[in-house]
């Protein structure tokens, strides 16, 4: 069991499985997360579960389809129904205990931060990836 929480702990979620972890560069990651990247995780939405603070969610709608969520508390970035259905994508620095999977790929690194450069050996990709896209995931 995987365990995760906002920053003020008021959310609280559990999992039994991440499938995927991907690195995220596109501009609307950026400044959701005030940060070069997002790291998400995609979870089976049979192995999220609520423990508390579902009711502290609010939801802002970033584009037609794309819901973000966060704390009403703490502000933290919150989980959220992939838009296949199939999925919960959960910020990956929520989670409390090793997921088991390591970050797989970076997307959107067309649009990445300028002054960020990428280091490591995973796959780019310029926008969404093979495979990989909201309606794509195992």
């Amino acid at each position: 069991m995987v365990r995760g929480s906002c920053l003020c702990g008021s959310i609280r979620f559990e999992l039994s499985e991440v499938r995927l972890i991907t690195l995220c560069h596109c501009s609307m990651c950026r400044k959701s997360n005030g940060a070069p990247f997002e790291a998400s995780a995609f979870v089976p939405t049979e192995d999220f579960r609520w423990v508390a603070g579902e009711e502290r969610i609010e939801t802002y709608e970033s584009s037609p389809g794309t819901r973000r969520t966060f704390c009403r508390a703490c502000g933290s970035r919150g989980p959220f129904p992939a838009p296949d259905g199939k999925h919960v994508v959960v910020p990956a620095g929520l989670l409390d205990d090793d997921p088991g999977v390591r970050p797989a790929l970076h997307m959107f690194v067309g649009s990445k931060a300028p002054w960020w450069e990428i280091r490591d050996d995973l796959p780019q990709f310029e926008e969404w990836v093979p495979g990989y896209g909201p309606d794509d995931l195992p």
